[in-house]
This record gives structure tokens, C-alpha cells and sequence, in this order.
């Protein structure tokens, strides 16, 4: 949410076939999204549902209509109503506290945080912009349990900090340095925010608190000590300095999303990590303009970029020069500098949150891009583990990746996590999804032995590692789908489904240029959206919920069928040509980007980090009970050329939701994103994130806390000082019930 959204970035400027090009839409939120003789494009709704259109591999049969279901579980709570407040809004019968914010001390040594800037010691503090996050219970003998509900470990992710002109404001005594070179204390301090933490929390009397000084409280951040794990293990493409041998690495960094692994241990999703590096405005000449540059360039490093904070010019140390991702020594392998450096981050990185002795270890063999959660599908025993990732970037691709070994239940309860993560991260297949108009799609496996990856002409892969380091050029070369930014994932357990929040897409658009794509059947919305009467938003900018159903071989299967579930839009918008979905006032969002089902109520629960539609509403999240894949019908989108005629687009839109399956359960204070989201075994304590509060604070503003944003959660009594802080909350029903039934 703020000006320049530093997830909102993209790299792709292949040109992989789209199913349409069409014209823009150019309409407006407040008139022309209404309807009226001006509109641009006209939408003719199918009469029935999905059809199967074919049946060979190329072109995968859609979803016959479904059979009759089992009466609809309803949701049971009153809706909330859209918020501009700073507070947390839940509905009537619920309390939404919070427990853990930025800069908590994780050890009894650690002193209180005054949340003045004056703070120090943030290893042992609560990170910053809490993010995805994961429940590990503890029974009364602190000894890892599936079913406790009162004590338990959340492992959390601190993505970022909020910052304006390179400093985290918000952090330091008078807002941070703002110009370069940034002082060392100041990047000590925001390189100890980022990464991960373990902390303990207990519920005593009804009453839900962290637990200052557990033995199991722990961070891991910029500079800890990781394994490499997978085919890049020990790959040229992994030799720094710091490890001559390229099997460790330091960090873990922009951590988003998150996963639970069928054995019990905890994903962390690296994503928008490329923008900490810098390289010299001469650095692709001292490479020799080798295929390393073009490497960079597709994740986002061009040379003479500048990094986000301007870490590296805190000071000589290793520890800061890490972040100059130039070629500056004069070995032929980067064992003697960091030109390799950047090749570290983007992965999904595994660690045990019981363990703090076992090193995390990234797993390569899941790919390397803008991760966000990893999402398993159910297990079957004697069967391949699957795992569904987004790369949350502006044309990038959906990824799933099967293991090699079947999935042995044994495993559920290892002696040794993360050996069992060895066992079925570290072999498997990595592949990209394409979308077809009629409904189906393919999984395409990225593989050295792809003829269409190993013939790439715009990048030369020498081993399987090359692949998987440089994931995103490989689905380059097999032709995968661009999507509009693929957040977070996660598997409907009632009937394996895989669902994809597609956040939103500045770059859509239906006359395309530059870096901008062509809407498809899979992505069809590119239209002119007015916010607040002012600011005009293009592309797609209220994004989408995608669904999948794999074909017969489930986990290993090479098809799938697909559908659009739900459509972003305002209530009022047009219900031809942006409210496909037709959502009411009470459901109506933007920018879905976290979704994660629930284990003991099913509910489906969706969180937005918005910008568009924040002149309504802060960021909110809401509760669905979704139908499944075909269960809507065939949309055709029709809009006019330019030369004459018209171009008509095909998509499949899911069962319109009714007031009762999808309604709105929660909104945010100012200026935040809501993100995050687990719960107790019994469904009855729900654990949710409040990221970056006042974000849209001016660093001229800092020593004035009028003129903060927010105040939350100061303004609610938690904790000291009127600065902003992310936390996480916790959310009870008064009655004692589940939540959302």
C-alpha cells in the first residue's frame, strides 16, 4: 500500500503465447464500471455449466458438471461492515487481541521495548512486518503434540520493515538515515528485523500471551547460518566467499508465505529478496557479459541498481559487502566475492521450530523465484508428495513440484524432521503450469532433459541446478502461463484443490507494451479503475482467486482442470465486465493474498494486502465455504478492436458466492495488510497478522504521532509509545466456540 508497492514488481518480458490480445476497457469505478452506453467491452454469460472440450494431453478435459452435494455448510456469524478505523473489527460475539508485536523481547535478558528508536538487541526481539505464520503444539511436558490446544510454538515470518527513503523509520530515534552511506548501527538493527521467529504462547484462564524467556524462543535472520539442500547444493552457482564449497549460505530474507510439511516441520517462503542486492553501474562488462547477466536481469538486478536500503555501504565487514552483488575479485569461481551472492535467496527454506540446534536448510529442488507459501497435497500413501508455489511478481508462473519418493506415513512422526525433508524436498521434479482456454491445463516439467529447456536460446542451462537456480528462465522456455502475481496457495482439504490468490496486475493490459501482457482466459480482466476520484489504476487491479483440480494421477498427474472461484471487484462495479462474481457490499474485496483453509472447520479464509480499494475499506479478511471446480459457468468477454470487429475471450467463473458462504469477518487498522493466519486443533483460537500499520506515514512526520496513520497497537493498550508496530493477534469466541461456525 504504499506509492510504489515493492511486492507489485516484474521482470518477464518474454513473449510466451497468451490465449487473447484485447482492448482496454477504460473504465472507471465510480461511473463506467456501473454500466452505461460508454463501456467498452460486453459480456455474454453461458447458460450452463463447464463442458469437457477434449480429452488428450494437449488439451485436457474440463470438469463435467457436478454431482449432487451434501446440503451447504453455512458460515455463522453476522458479517462486518467495511472500516476506515484504527482498530481491528470483528464480528458481534468475538475478541481479536494482540500478543506479540515488533520488538518483544524473546529472553528474559532482553530488556522491555519503550518503541522510541532508542531499542537495540532486535536478535533477540520480535522481527518486523509479521507475515505467514504456523501452529506447533507443545503438550505439558513441552513435547511436540498434534492435538494440544492451550500451549503451543507459532513460527513466524518478519518479512520487511517499513521504510521510506532507504531507512525503517519507524525504528530508530529520528526516522533513520536517509542518504548514503547508511550508519552501521541503523543496518544492524534493520538486517536483525528481517527472517524468522520461533516464540512460544499459552492460554491460562482464558487469556492468550507469549511466553518472554521460553527455552524454545528463537530468530533466524539476515545473517544466520543456512544449509543449502537440493540439486544446487555444491553447484558453482552457489560459491561465495563465504562458502568456497557452495553448501551454506547466510540468511533467510522477505520471507512471505509459509508452509506445514506432512512430517511436522516449517516452510518459510523467500520472496521479494533481489531489491537488498546492488550491483556497479560496471558490473555486466566485468563479468564478460556472461549468461550470469542475463541471469540477473531476469530477477530483477540489472546493473547500477540501487538496493532497497543501502546495507552495503554500512562499512567494510563481510556482513555488509555481502549485499554488493558485483564481480570484484579475480577468481574465475566468486570464492574470493559476492557476484554469487543473490543466487542464495528465493527458495523455500525448511527448519525444525522444536529443534533451535539443526540448521534450516533451503530446499533447491523446489525452485528459486519470488516464493511465497508452499502448499502440500494431501498424502496418500504409496504416492509422490506434491507441492503448489506462486512467484509473486507481475507476469511469473504457477509451480508444483513432485517428489521422488512416495509418501511412507511412517514419516508423519520422524525421529528426524528434517532427514524427512531430505527425503522428499531434496529428489523430485520441478514444473510450470500453463492454462488453456477451454478450461484444462498442463503441468510442464522444467528439466535439463526438456528439449524446450535445454534448446532455450535466451539462456544456456548446464545441469539441473542451473534449472532450478534460475527457475523462472526455465518456465520461460517451456512456455508457461504469465498470471497476475501469484501470492499464496492452499489446499481445500475436503476435496484436494488447489487454490491460488492472483493478488493483482498493474502490468495487464489490453493494448500491450513493454513489459505489459495481453489479458487470457486464465487472467481476463484488464480495465481502468478510479480510486477516491482521483488516482487512475490499470491493469487488474482487484485480482482474482484461481482454483485447480489435478487429473486422475492426482499428485503426478500432467493435466489439470481449472476455474476462476472468485473475482475481486467493488459491489457496484459493472457485473458484466469486472464484478463477474457478483459480490455484495458484504463481500465484496480487492487484492486477495493470503488464503489458508481451515483443518477443523474447512472454512476457507482470505486476506487482502490492498491498495485499490482502500479509500472504502482498510484491508480485511473474509471467511468462504467454496464450492468446487465447474460447479459455475463459461463467461465470454467480448471486446471491441481497434481496427473494427471484436476479439472474444473465454473464462470459467465458479458458483456465485451468496451472503451466507462468503461474507467479510474481519478489517484491519490503517495503513496495514492482513496476513497470516493459524489455529489451535479445535479451530477455537485463531492466530492472524496485523503487517505494517501506518505504512503510508511520511518519514518527515516521525516525531509527530498526530500525524501518524496508526497508532495501533498502541491505541488498543498494547505495549509502550505511539509508533505503529506489527503484530499478531489472537481471535476467541466469546462463547467458546469455533471460529466462524
Amino acid at each position: 500500500m504504499t506509492t510504489i508497492d515493492p511486492d507489485d514488481i516484474g521482470t518477464n518480458s518474454t513473449d510466451n503465447t497468451h490465449f487473447s490480445t484485447v482492448l482496454s476497457a477504460r473504465l472507471s469505478r465510480r461511473s463506467l464500471l456501473r454500466g452505461g452506453a460508454a463501456s467498452a467491452a460486453s459480456v455474454v454469460l453461458g447458460a450452463i455449466g463447464l463442458s469437457a472440450c477434449g480429452g488428450t494431453s494437449d488439451s485436457p478435459a474440463a470438469p463435467p458438471p457436478a454431482a449432487p452435494a451434501a446440503p451447504e455448510k453455512l458460515l455463522g456469524f453476522s458479517a462486518v461492515g467495511k472500516s476506515l478505523l484504527d482498530s481491528v473489527v470483528v464480528p458481534a460475539g468475538y475478541t481479536a487481541t494482540a500478543i506479540y508485536a515488533l520488538g518483544d523481547p524473546l529472553d528474559a535478558a532482553t530488556p522491555a521495548y519503550k518503541n522510541d528508536g532508542s531499542d537495540t538487541g532486535f536478535e533477540n526481539r520480535a522481527g518486523d512486518h509479521h507475515d505467514g505464520m504456523e501452529w506447533f503444539g507443545l503438550d505439558a511436558d513441552g513435547k511436540a503434540s498434534d492435538s494440544a490446544i492451550a500451549r503451543g510454538l507459532l513460527a513466524v515470518n518478519h518479512e520487511a520493515t517499513t521504510d521510506e527513503k532507504l531507512a525503517s523509520f519507524f525504528l530508530h530515534a529520528g526516522g533513520g538515515t536517509t542518504t548514503l552511506p547508511r550508519p552501521a548501527a541503523e543496518v544492524d538493527k534493520e538486517t536483525a528485523i528481517h527472517g524468522v521467529a520461533i516464540v512460544e504462547v499459552r492460554a491460562a484462564a482464558g487469556k492468550w500471551e507469549y511466553q518472554k524467556g521460553s527455552a524454545f524462543n528463537r530468530r533466524l535472520t539476515c545473517l544466520s547460518e543456512i544449509e543449502i539442500a537440493g540439486p544446487a547444493r555444491g553447484n558453482r552457482l552457489l560459491v561465495t566467499k563465504y562458502s568456497a564449497g557452495g553448501t551454506k549460505t547466510r540468511g533467510t530474507l522477505n520471507n512471505c508465505g509459509t508452509g506445514k510439511t506432512p512430517w511436522g516441520s516449517f516452510l518459510t517462503g523467500e520472496e521479494n529478496f533481489a531489491g537488498y542486492f546492488t550491483r556497479a553501474a560496471t558490473d555486466d562488462l566485468a563479468r564478460g557479459n556472461d549468461k550470469s547477466v542475463a541471469a540477473l536481469r531476469r530477477y530483477g538486478r540489472n546493473q547500477g541498481a540501487a538496493s532497497r536500503h543501502g546495507w552495503e555501504s554500512a562499512g567494510a565487514d563481510d556482513k555488509y559487502q555481502r549485499w554488493n552483488n558485483s564481480k570484484t575479485g579475480v577468481s574465475a569461481d566468486g570464492s574470493d566475492d559476492y557476484r554469487n551472492e543473490l543466487n542464495g535467496m528465493g527458495y523455500i527454506v525448511e527448519l525444525d521450530a522444536y529443534d533451535k540446534t539443526a540448521l534450516a536448510r533451503k530446499r533447491s529442488g523446489l525452485g528459486r523465484f519470488a516464493h511465497e507459501s508452499a502448499a502440500f497435497g494431501k498424502p496418500v500413501a504409496g504416492a509422490p508428495l506434491a507441492v503448489y508455489m506462486g512467484d509473486d511478481s507481475r507476469n511469473e508462473y504457477i509451480y508444483k513440484y513432485v517428489s521422488a519418493a512416495n509418501w511412507d506415513a511412517a514419516d508423519a512422526r520422524p525421529a528426524n524432521r528434517l532427514a524427512a525433508g531430505d527425503k522428499y524436498l531434496d529428489n523430485g521434479k520441478l514444473y510450470a503450469a500453463k492454462f488453456n482456454a477451454d478450461g484444462g491445463g498442463q503441468w510442464i516439467e522444467l528439466s535439463v532433459a526438456n528439449p524446450l529447456v535445454a534448446g532455450y536460446a535466451a539462456y544456456a542451462f548446464a545441469d539441473q541446478a542451473d534449472v532450478v537456480v534460475n527457475a523462472r528462465l526455465a518456465a520461460d522456455a517451456v512456455g508457461a502461463t504469465k498470471m497476475d502475481r501469484p501470492e499464496w496457495c492452499s489446499v481445500n482439504p475436503a476435496n484436494g484443490e488447489v487454490y491460488f490468490c492472483l493478488t493483482n496486475n498493474s502490468n495487464r493490459a489490453v493494448e500491450p507494451s513493454g513489459a505489459q501482457v495481453a489479458p487470457d482466459s486464465a487472467n481476463p480482466r484488464a480495465y481502468s479503475d478510479i480510486k477516491g476520484g482521483a488516482s487512475l489504476q490499470k491493469g487488474n487491479p482487484n485480482g482474482h482467486i484461481l482454483r485447480m483440480k489435478e487429473g486422475a494421477a492426482g499428485a503426478a498427474a500432467g493435466i489439470f482442470s481449472w476455474d476462476v472461484y472468485l473475482f475481486g471487484a467493488e459491489a457496484s462495479a459493472d457485473p458484466g465486465k469486472v464484478n463477474l462474481s457478483a459480490l455484495a457490499g458484504d463481500q465484496d474485496f480487492s487484492s486477495p493474498d493470503g488464503i489458508v483453509f481451515s483443518a477443523a472447520t474447512g472454512i476457507c479464509w482470505i486476506q487482502t494486502d490492498d491498495g485499490a480499494y482502500t479509500d472504502v475499506s482498510n484491508c480485511m479478511m473474509l471467511a468462504a465455504m467454496p464450492g468446487q471446480v465447474g460447479d459455475g459457468q463459461k463467461v465470454s468477454l467480448s471486446y471491441p478492436k481497434a481496427g473494427g470487429g471484436a476479439l472474444v475471450l473465454d473464462t470459467h467463473v465458479g458458483k456465485a458466492p451468496t451472503r451466507d458462504n462468503l461474507k467479510r469477518f474481519l478489517v484491519g487498522p490503517v495503513g496495514c495488510e492482513i496476513t497470516g493466519l493459524c489455529e489451535t486443533p479445535d479451530g477455537k483460537a485463531m492466530f492472524v497478522n496485523i503487517q505494517h500499520p501506518g505504512e503510508s506515514t511520511s518519514h518527515l512526520d516521525i516525531a509527530d504521532p498526530a500525524r501518524y496513520t496508526s497508532q495501533w497497537p498502541g491505541n488498543a493498550g498494547y505495549g509502550a509509545g505511539k509508533r505503529p508496530r506489527s503484530a499478531t493477534i489472537v481471535i476467541t469466541k466469546n462463547d467458546g466456540g469455533r471460529i466462524g461456525s
